[in-house]
């Protein structure tokens, strides 16, 4: 099959191969390069159809190796497609043709094909045993780009089993060999988005920045094929923990109409990334249309739409998804991701100990890891904990460990979170000094970020005296027998007041709070001191 190296030559390739194909048949290696040359025009149709054309032909012409690795790679456009079954087949037939013949490159690539069903079912160990196998096959038979494929495999399963040290070293080499020009575009393309994909799997921020400005960088090259897409997401992921929020929702965004029907698959983190985004922003209608795209294109929406669903005061539907999310996720890594959601929306709830589990397993994670990112992800969640325990001293040395490690991580969304907690901390202690100078540090990122909704909760904590968000004393009885669960005649019985009196005040809490309902406004107080 030709060569080719350029969107120049993709198109004059593409162009005449269809023309000739109109006139005259085309033999195996013209209906080989013609699907190449589709794929990477994103013509995945174009490109499927002349795929199987050229299997068919190359079996006509008793050349059952070509034929075996155009049913490879056919397996490989049609799993990112989302057509799994069908992938399965064409792996299965490309076996049977492999299965009697001299080991050759061809079977190294079918060793990764294995190794990708083997993820797919969540086998780690099957997955690096064929990842391994393929190395071996590369390097016997002098094929770089077989060597680092199977290396960013092995590299990827070891930091997720917590060898983290060994993998991210193999992880280096194979990206070595990519941006030394040593791989073909194909194999330099998935080095890059894998290993990138495994930086932020493992929070590891720093690297994972660098190397995308790297792929993008490379992927200019490649401006019709799907790894500017591809680059998209990652660099969504990047910009959104940056604070860029506008840039990373228009990438997000173009990442979203580039692969949706190419790869659903990272389209569906585009349209999560465009959830995040709108999350923070305050937009919880646009933020959860975004994660049911997400869902539908197959990307678990949690714990993003569960911290919607808090914010609109549906603290049990929040609780409820993520623990179904968990029950069934033993990744430790996905599991990190999730684990800081859950401690925010127990103790939203007053399920203290639902929360002390979960920033327990954050902490181990972190240990077994070894990961900043991490890191201050437990530390926010366990001094959260203990300022919920009454325990704020303790819950400081958490705090302020947490908030420099956002700070060195460039993440300043988490950061302010974090010096919010810690000025709610110094309140509790009496150092009120201290805690006007952390709140409204706090308050000025959050608006200049333009997370707007975070800037109205903690406008309301600033303005308010011991914590009471500018509540007066007999709202803030009225709100603690609210976060209590009395109705509105049980408050009245309690405090002596007439129902309207109560009513009246629920209004007036309502306002000063932002919110509509009684879970929102008993979750909001919660997470401001008042309750």
């Amino acid at each position: 099959m030709p060569q080719i190296s350029s969107p120049t030559d993709w198109q004059e390739t593409f162009d005449a191969l269809t023309t000739l194909d109109a006139t005259s048949s085309l033999g195996a290696e013209d209906l080989d390069a013609l699907g190449e040359a589709a794929w990477w025009l994103r013509r995945i149709p174009e490109c499927i159809a002349a795929r199987e054309r050229a299997f068919a032909a190359y079996l006509d012409g008793d050349r059952p190796r070509e034929a075996a690795l155009v049913g490879l790679r056919l397996f490989y456009t049609l799993s990112v497609r989302g057509d799994g079954a069908i992938a399965t087949g064409w792996l299965r037939r490309s076996a049977r043709l492999l299965a009697d013949l001299p080991e050759g490159v061809e079977h190294g690539e079918l060793k990764l094909a294995e190794a990708r069903v083997a993820r797919d079912g969540g086998g780690f160990d099957a997955e690096l045993a064929r990842a391994q196998e393929a190395t071996a096959i590369g390097r016997r038979f002098h094929d770089p780009d077989l060597v680092a494929l199977g290396q960013y495999i092995e590299g990827r399963v070891l930091v997720k089993q917590g060898s983290v040290p060994d993998g991210m070293a193999i992880l280096d080499d194979a990206m070595l060999a990519a941006v030394q020009g040593e791989l073909g575009p194909m194999a330099t393309g998935q080095v890059y988005c894998n290993v990138i994909a495994a930086c932020q799997e493992l929070g590891d921020l720093h690297r994972a920045g660098e190397w995308t400005e790297a792929l993008r960088t490379w992927s200019e090259s490649q401006p019709v094929s799907v790894f500017p897409g591809l680059c998209r997401v990652h660099r969504a992921e990047v910009m959104h923990l940056r604070g860029a929020w506008t840039e990373a929702e228009a990438e997000a965004r173009r990442a979203c109409a580039e692969l949706t029907g190419v790869m659903p698959a990272f389209a569906a983190e585009a349209n999560y990334e465009v959830g995040e985004v709108r999350r923070l922003l305050g937009d919880f209608a646009d933020a959860e249309a975004a994660f049911r795209r997400a869902s539908e294109l197959g990307r678990e929406p949690q714990p993003g739409l569960a911290l919607v669903r808090l914010a609109q005061g549906r603290g049990d539907a929040a609780a409820a998804a993520v623990r179904s999310v968990l029950a069934d996720e033993g990744n430790r890594l996905v599991r990190a991701k999730l684990l800081p959601a859950q401690v925010e929306i127990a103790l939203a709830a007053g399920d203290l100990a639902t929360a002390e589990t979960a920033a327990g397993e954050l902490e181990e994670i972190a240990l077994e890891y070894g990961s900043p990112a991490l890191d201050a992800a437990a530390g926010s969640a366990r001094g959260t904990f203990d300022l919920a325990r009454d325990d704020a001293t303790q819950a400081l040395v958490s705090l302020r460990r947490a908030w420099k490690l956002w700070q060195t991580l460039d993440c300043p969304f988490e950061a302010a979170e974090v010096r919010r907690l810690i000025g709610r901390a110094c309140r509790v202690i009496g150092d009120d000094d201290g805690a006007e100078l952390a709140i409204g540090r706090a308050l000025a990122v959050f608006e200049q970020l333009g997370a707007t909704y975070e800037a109205k909760r903690t406008a309301a904590l600033l303005r308010g005296r011991a914590g009471t968000s500018g509540l007066t004393p007999r709202e803030v009885e009225v709100l603690r027998l609210v976060a209590a669960g009395k109705s509105n005649r049980e408050i009245a019985d309690e405090l002596t007041l007439s129902v309207k009196t109560v009513a009246r005040h629920l209004e007036n809490i309502f306002a000063k709070l932002g919110v509509s309902s009684r879970t929102a406004a008993t979750a909001l107080a919660y997470k401001l001191g008042v309750v």
